[in-house]
C-alpha cells in the first residue's frame, strides 16, 4: 500500500525524544514512496498566551479544526496519524477527520489521557490514583505544572472529550509502544480493540566492537529518571567509572561524586561513539517509562542495559539475557548490579549480542515501517464515526 499521510504534531519547546520519533517515522515513510504532509502547532506559540485564552485552545481549537480541514481537502490523505495534540492542536483534530471520512492513528507517547502530569508519579513515588477515574484528584493536587488552574482546564479538556466519545469513538487505531503501557491505556478507558503495539524504532547499523569499559547514562538529569539513586549508587562504587550525557534540574546531585564524568548534552553522532565503548547503558528510572529511544539505540550498538523493574522497563530489559534489572529506587540494589557487569565482561558481551539480534528482529526500521503500514491498513478498514 502507498498511501498518503498526514502527520500531525504538537512540538514541545525544547527538542525531546518524542519530537525525534516523529522526525524518524516522517523519514521512513517517505523512504518508502509515500507522500507525507504535516500539520504541526509548537509550544512556542504559549508564551504570552492568557491561561483563558489556553485554557480555550486546550478544549476546543477552532484555529485546528479550520486549518486541518482545507488541508485534507488539499492533500487528501488516506490517513491521519497524530502524535501530540496537547495543549494547541487539541481533539478538534479527531473531529475534523471524522467529519472528512479520513481515519485516525494515534501514537501514546505517554500518559496525558489518564494522569495530567502524564507520568504516573507523584511526589518521587508511582501514582495511579486517577485511572479509570475522573482526574479531579490531579486538580486538587495541582499535578500539572504545580497549578491548579492549569489542572482543572487540562481536567475539563479530558472529561469532556470522554463524554462526548471522543477518544472511544473518533481514533481507529492507538499506538501503544509495548505491553505494559497498551494494559495501562486499556485500564484507563480506551477500548481494548482499538490500542495495538508498535515500539519505537533507530536507524543505527554498525554496533560497537572491541573492548568494552565503564558505565554509561545519557537522558535528562531530571526526578523521574533516578538521578538519586544514581548518584547514591556510585557513591558505594568509588572504583566504577560512569559517563553521563544529558542535562537537567538534579545535574546536581552528581557533583563532587566519585568516578562520574560530565560530559553534558552531546549530539546524536557522540552519544553513539559511548555507546559503542561502554559495557552497559545505565536507566534508573521510578516512573513507568513508555518506551526509551536510548534502549533502543543501545541495543541497536550491542550495548546490554541495567535497568529499574518497573513499568514497561521490565519488559524491554530481559534480565540476564539482553541486560540485568534492579529494584527501582534501590540504590543498593543498583550498585551491586554494577559491580557484577563490571566484574563479568564477557557475559555482559553476551547479553550485548543478545540486545543487538533483539533489536534486528524487533526495533529495526524495515520490522517497524511493516508494522506501521499494517496498523495504517487495519485504521482503512474502518470508517470513522
Amino acid at each position: 500500500m502507498n498511501c498518503r499521510v498526514l502527520v500531525v504534531h504538537n512540538a514541545y519547546q525544547q527538542l525531546g525524544g518524542e519530537d525525534r520519533v516523529v522526525a524518524s517515522e516522517i523519514e521512513l515513510l517517505r523512504a518508502h514512496g509515500h507522500a507525507v504532509e504535516t500539520y504541526a502547532r509548537s509550544n512556542d506559540e504559549v508564551v504570552g498566551m492568557s491561561p483563558m485564552t489556553l485554557a480555550r485552545h486546550t478544549l476546543w481549537s477552532g484555529r485546528t479544526a479550520r486549518e486541518l480541514a482545507a488541508l485534507i481537502v488539499r492533500f487528501r490523505p488516506d490517513v491521519i496519524h497524530a502524535h501530540n495534540t496537547f495543549p494547541l492542536i487539541s481533539p478538534a483534530l479527531y473531529w475534523a477527520a471524522a467529519r472528512a471520512g479520513v481515519p485516525v492513528v494515534q501514537t501514546l507517547h505517554n500518559f496525558r489521557l489518564m494522569c495530567l502530569n502524564a507520568l504516573f508519579l507523584r511526589e518521587g513515588r508511582v501514582c495511579e490514583d486517577c485511572i479509570g477515574h475522573a482526574p479531579w484528584r490531579g486538580v486538587t493536587r495541582a499535578c500539572y505544572r504545580g497549578s491548579r488552574q492549569a489542572s482543572a482546564a487540562l481536567a475539563g479538556m479530558l472529561a469532556l472529550h470522554r463524554g462526548l466519545g471522543t477518544y472511544r469513538n473518533k481514533v481507529a487505531r492507538y499506538i501503544a509502544l509495548n505491553d505494559f503501557c497498551r494494559n495501562k491505556f486499556i485500564e484507563g478507558g480506551l477500548p481494548a480493540e482499538r490500542v495495538v503495539v508498535k515500539p519505537n524504532f533507530v536507524d543505527f547499523d554498525t554496533p560497537g566492537l572491541g573492548l568494552r569499559s565503564g558505565l554509561l547514562f545519557v537522558g535528562r538529569l531530571s526526578m523521574e529518571k533516578g538521578v538519586a539513586t544514581l548518584a547514591e549508587a556510585m557513591r558505594r562504587l568509588p572504583d566504577e567509572v560512569l559517563r553521563v550525557v544529558g542535562d537537567g534540574p538534579e545535574a546536581n546531585l552528581l557533583d563532587d561524586v566519585r568516578g562520574v564524568i560530565r560530559l553534558g548534552s552531546q549530539p546524536g553522532n557522540m552519544v553513539r561513539q559511548e555507546m559503542a565503548h561502554a559495557l552497559a547503558l545505565v536507566v534508573p528510572s521510578i516512573w513507568y517509562e513508555n518506551f526509551p529511544r536510548t534502549i533502543v539505540e543501545a541495543f541497536a550498538a550491542g550495548l546490554p542495559v541495567i535497568a529499574s523493574r518497573i513499568g514497561a522497563l521490565a519488559d524491554i530489559v530481559t534480565d540476564r539475557k539482553t541486560g540485568l534489572l534492579f529494584n527501582p529506587a534501590d540504590p543498593a540494589d543498583f550498585a551491586e548490579k554494577m559491580a557484577w557487569a563490571s566484574a563479568h565482561p564477557q557475559e555482559m558481551a553476551e547479553m550485548g549480542r543478545n540486545a543487538r539480534a533483539q533489536y534486528e528482529m524487533a526495533f529495526s526500521p524495515e520490522v517497524n515501517y511493516r508494522r506501521l503500514i499494517d496498523i495504517y491498513e487495519e485504521a482503512r478498514a474502518e470508517r470513522p464515526l
